[in-house]
């Protein structure tokens, strides 16, 4: 049972408490002024004509409002408005570069000189300017004509956001007029110095790049293989430049260069303008696409995500890493049976190429079987050096390259054999 005295307090407590919350309520109420509702709103006569002494409205301070009251600003809102910079001679080569994806045109460029460096087909210097020349034309052509599809898709990732045509530093028409100038003058250049082969893989690979790759990034993993496809055609574009032959004929049939104890009968040079030399380089390069791709994607899976591109490495990262390992795989086969026998370089290579080969795949196999971010980074690390290290080498042990007589060594072994046979 409850006390009477208890009952007695609790009412009085309840009462006292009752006074002081209608007290307090009364009492700010009273300090404050009732909001109007015009203060929601600026007078039309901020719009009017401002004197040119005047404060410009956008460098104004904004009202602020603070339980209802219209209290000044402290600080000047941002400005309406950011004047564009001036496109000055400097600023607008950054601009195409830019447009050109530059990094990726270099790496182009090479590849394809590659093709003429293992080239057994003698060149002169106004062909090979011309060839590296219209194949940086080309592949501008074909980068600017790629982001001017992209540009929604561009804004939503961050690693793209920074694009020249994103921001705004340069009109779509202008970039437009770019990639048609390039994508004109690339291929004229290419058939007019040097041959109408080369011209019509430089405008290929416009088409396959800005075309069908761009287009099916939206709609099918396979972009990843055409992808792979244009990447390996300027190798071929180097070797046609020469006057090779891409192509098997009666002419050129595939010459097989087997190893020397396999063999008594001595293969010529002059036999080396062999179609299954470009061939190995186009498969080299192919492959190469994918361990560098592959492992790049999978890092940035979450901004292909974000853009909705089709992506292997968004759909099935662990599949995005198998692919990866099989053609890390694939590279044994190509560089230690494929290029010897093709005859591009010797037998030795297929020794020497080993290390830099299992390197790779040592690392491609421990993306597969962890699938981790730190194993990714290092394929596509590995992948950077891979490249031009095993390019490299097949200069090195290039067929018929003498590289005593660059030393003088040839000269002096000739001089001792004429000097024996006088004897």
């Amino acid at each position: 049972m409850s006390s009477p005295l208890v009952s007695y307090i609790c009412r009085n407590c309840a009462a006292n408490i009752s006074r002081f919350a209608q007290t307090r309520s009364a009492s700010t109420l009273a300090k404050r002024p009732p909001a109007k509702f015009s203060s929601f709103f600026l007078h039309n006569n901020v719009w009017a004509h401002q004197p040119n002494n005047a404060t410009p409205l956008a460098s104004r301070p904004t009202p602020q409002t603070v339980r209802g009251n219209v209290v000044a600003a402290t600080s000047p809102s941002l400005p309406a408005y950011r004047e564009a910079e001036v496109l000055t001679a400097r600023r607008l080569l950054k601009i195409y570069a830019q447009l050109s994806k530059s990094r990726l045109t270099v790496l182009v460029v090479l590849t394809a000189m590659s093709g003429v460096a293992l080239s057994p087909l003698p060149t002169s210097v106004p062909v090979l300017l011309a060839t590296a020349i219209g194949t940086a034309l080309c592949s501008a052509s074909a980068n600017t004509l790629n982001q001017l599809q992209e540009v929604p898709f561009d804004a939503q990732m961050a690693r793209t956001r920074n694009r020249p045509l994103v921001r705004h530093a340069v009109s779509p028409l202008h970039a437009t007029g770019f990639a048609i100038v390039t994508g004109i003058s690339g291929p004229a250049i290419l058939w007019a110095m040097v041959n109408p082969t080369t011209a019509f893989l430089g405008a290929a690979n416009i088409a396959l790049y800005s075309g069908l790759y761009t287009w099916l990034k939206r709609k099918s993993i396979l972009n990843t293989w055409v992808g792979a496809v244009v990447g390996a055609i300027p190798p071929l574009m180097g070797w046609a430049a020469c006057g090779g032959h891409l192509l098997p004929s009666a002419a050129h049939p595939v010459v097989v260069f087997l190893p020397s104890f396999l063999t008594s009968v001595p293969m010529d040079v002059s036999l080396m303008d062999n179609p299954l030399a470009p061939f190995a380089l186009f498969m080299f390069l192919f492959s190469w696409q994918f361990p560098h791709f592959n492992s790049l994607s999978h890092f940035v899976r979450d901004s292909y995500a974000q853009a909705g591109y089709k992506m292997l490495c968004v759909i099935s990262p662990s599949k995005n890493a198998l692919v990866s390992l099989r053609y890390a795989l694939l590279f044994l086969p190509i560089c230690s049976i494929l290029v010897p026998l093709s005859g591009l370089t010797t037998w030795t290579f297929a020794l020497t190429s080993l290390v830099p080969n299992l390197i790779c795949i040592e690392a491609a196999w421990k993306f597969w079987k962890k699938g981790g971010e730190k194993e990714a980074r290092r394929v596509f690390q590995h992948s950077l050096w891979f490249m031009p290290v095993v390019l490299g080498l097949m200069m090195f042990h290039k067929r018929g390259m003498d590289w005593g007589s660059w030393f003088g060594l040839g000269e002096a072994e000739k001089a001792k054999e004429e000097h024996g046979d006088s004897a």
